[in-house]
């Protein structure tokens, strides 16, 4: 059976570390029997280059017609890049949100793991990155003050911007249900954080996954406060299991999540809508100041692949196997610049992507 996964290498370090992310993938097409069938296609600045706007409709019917997506980092420097100057529709950003919106991806999941090997390029004081952690951020992705109305105009002499800040409870549910499935499958518990002291949108949201709660008695539910969890992460993060929160305090959380694991260069995503069908992106940004320097970290983009393959193709064990190559390098001492440590050998991006490969191997 050919899988079609559609390619999106974006900006930045964005092809970099997508190549050696399909490297791994066809090394598993290669020990598992498998065929992979990629259609590469361009979003971001590299599509307002080439098509003046950063998606196309016609990346977004191939996207459509693929069984799942496969895309780097998009953007580059918003100082000095000319793609800043323009309207705010137009900038490479807009493209990623018009996607997930176009693909109705409303649920983003953002797995945190501290690897053991990790340890010392951890953050954190040594005492809390001991006990290690294993977390999974689910964020609601096509709501919220992203997609909120908004403008800019003169109000009494004085100009004023807004961004309005707007859920219903059918958005909420889907997402509470979502990450009530995956808690199922790991240790039971949600945290759903909002800041329900203060918001209407976070009044609701509570209430919901509330309810949605009900019908999963096996799971334990508890709520808390975004200012408070943004504390706990970096307190004490083995305490999470499953968070789930709305998109802007997601977005947040997320990438300080992705700190304390040692570096975003560790961190992949998924992004699901209601089907099988996902998006998958390191959480990274586009880092334009090494790109084409064979110095980033791929591992995100590369377990990115690997959700691709659990979420998307049904294909655990090549997941699995995957995941298992990504720890074996650690345990034997490759670094990138990222993630160097004393003691460890120092690899590039190509290196680093060819290494992981050369260890898929089944049972693992």
């Amino acid at each position: 059976m050919t899988n079609h996964i559609a390619v999106i290498k974006g900006d930045g370090i964005g092809p970099e570390i997508v190549t050696e992310a399909m490297k791994v993938l066809d090394r598993v097409a290669e020990v598992f029997g498998h065929t992979f069938e990629y259609e590469q296609l361009l979003m971001g600045g590299c599509s307002i280059d080439a098509y003046g706007e950063p998606l196309t409709d016609d990346t977004i019917a191939a996207c459509k017609r693929a069984d799942a997506v496969l895309m780097g980092s998009i953007g580059g420097n918003t100082t000095t890049s000319p793609w800043y100057k323009l309207p705010a529709h137009l900038r490479p950003e807009a493209g990623l949100l018009k996607l997930r919106k176009s693909l109705g991806l409303f649920a983003n999941l953002r797995p945190c793991v501290l690897y053991p090997e990790l340890r010392r390029a951890c953050t954190l004081r040594e005492d809390i990155s001991e006990q290690g952690f294993d977390m999974l951020i689910m964020r609601e992705l096509t709501g919220g003050l992203y997609f909120g109305e908004r403008h800019t105009e003169p109000v009494d002499g004085v100009m004023t911007a807004v961004d309005t800040l707007k859920y219903d409870e059918n958005e909420i549910r889907r997402i509470a249900i979502k990450a009530f499935e995956v808690a199922m499958k790991r240790r039971r518990k949600v945290t759903s954080v909002d800041k329900a002291n203060v918001l209407d949108t976070s009044r609701l949201w509570r209430k919901v996954v509330e309810e949605v709660a009900k019908d999963y008695p096996e799971v334990t539910l508890e709520h808390a406060l975004v200012d408070s969890t943004a504390m706990q992460i970096v307190r004490a993060p083995a305490q999470f299991d499953v968070m789930v929160t709305e998109n802007m305090f997601g977005d947040i959380l997320s990438d300080e999540a992705a700190m304390v694991t040692g570096s975003l260069g560790m961190l992949p995503s998924a992004s699901l809508n209601e089907t099988k069908f996902g998006l998958y992106e390191p959480s990274g940004g586009s880092a334009p100041d090494i790109a084409g320097k064979d110095i980033a970290n791929p591992i995100a983009a590369i377990l990115s692949g690997a959700m691709l393959l659990r979420y998307s193709l049904d294909m655990q064990a090549e997941a699995d196997a995957v995941e298992a190559a990504v720890k074996q390098v650690l345990a034997d001492g490759y670094r990138t610049g990222d993630i160097m440590s004393e003691g460890c050998t120092r690899v590039g991006c190509a290196e680093m992507g060819t290494l992981i490969a050369e260890r898929v191997k089944k049972g693992a």
